[in-house]
């Protein structure tokens, strides 16, 4: 009887000391962690977190960034709401946010539906498809700016070899934000390839199923493909309205500088025209901080209305 319990108890002890052990590795595991995350919660604390607080409280003071800021409550946002140059920039935004996110996000859908099958020559052309994406925004405005010239550019040029009327692109009012929305279609690389990894990841007997059942190309696409994409589509499209924001500065500074006639003129060149043209730093703040209300509720309308995520256990 005593050995029985001798033996029990030295299974006990055995046991605690296991687990002693096992709570001792997770905690310096986790310790590593925290370690590994340190650079990067400093970086998020000082590039992210500090600008935008010192942004917010910017957005009521009146600076000028020669003299100290002066507390002057809702005055900003009632200046910049009685100007019409603000509207005008609030309404260009929408609508090249409003065409260039989803025209993004179908092209980056049609390419992997082309190009996620693995076959001669794939590779090349996933390649030539994400160029557009590693250009420098800076570079890739320039090239846009040669292309759209409107006496030299190889635009022009194909219009004027298949007969069609050759276009003014972008000092036109009525082509240069159509021409800016149309530049912005090509940075779709990032979105394909995480569209064909997603199309890689369904379950080849999900398309055998449908084969045996004599389902077509646009049944397996509208009935397997798109539901299973759904999270990710959504996801993408998310993203692409804030790059659409925040990209759209380079272009519009690089060629148009919000002309001609207030055409192209977008929130972010707005924002840092008044910044750094005009010294109104509380009205650039007090704009910048309007964006990120007006984004934040445009990206909770475009979830809302498309239903969440789309998780589902059942196609």
């Amino acid at each position: 009887m005593q050995q029985n319990e001798g033996l029990l108890d030295s299974v006990i002890l055995r046991k605690k000391i296991l687990a002693f052990w096992h709570n001792r590795h997770v905690s310096s595991y986790q310790l590593e962690l925290g370690l590994l995350l340190t650079p990067f919660l400093l970086g998020t604390a000082v590039l992210l977190l500090l600008p935008m607080l010192l942004t917010i409280f910017l957005a009521f003071t009146s600076y000028n960034a020669f003299t100290p800021p002066q507390w002057n409550g809702l005055q900003n946002f009632i200046t910049i709401f009685q100007r019409d140059v603000f509207w005008i920039a609030v309404r260009n935004s929408l609508v090249y946010v409003s065409f260039s996110a989803p025209l993004q996000l179908l092209g980056a859908l049609l390419l992997a539906l082309l190009l996620y099958h693995q076959r001669y020559g794939v590779r090349e052309y996933r390649i030539a498809a994400f160029l557009p994406s590693v250009i420098p925004e800076v570079a890739y405005a320039l090239i846009w700016l040669w292309i759209f010239n409107p006496l030299y550019g190889p635009l022009n040029k194909l219009l004027g070899w298949v007969g069609l009327p050759e276009q003014a692109w972008l000092v036109n009012t009525a082509t240069a934000l159509p021409s800016l929305i149309f530049m912005s279609c090509f940075r779709l690389g990032e979105g394909m390839f995480v569209l064909i990894a997603a199309l890689q990841g369904i379950p080849p007997a999900y398309f055998q199923a449908a084969a045996l059942d004599g389902g077509s190309r646009w049944q397996i696409l509208r009935h397997i493909i798109l539901p299973l994409l759904t999270p990710w589509l959504l996801l993408l499209l998310l993203r692409d309205i804030l790059l659409s924001t925040q990209s759209s500065f380079a272009p519009v500074y690089m060629m148009t500088e919000g002309g001609p006639g207030y055409a192209t003129m977008l929130l972010p060149y707005l924002i840092y025209d008044e910044a750094f043209s005009h010294f109104r730093l509380g009205h650039a703040a007090s704009m910048l901080l309007v964006m990120f209300v007006v984004m934040g509720i445009l990206l909770w309308l475009v979830y809302r209305l498309l239903g969440g995520w789309g998780y589902t256990d059942e196609i």
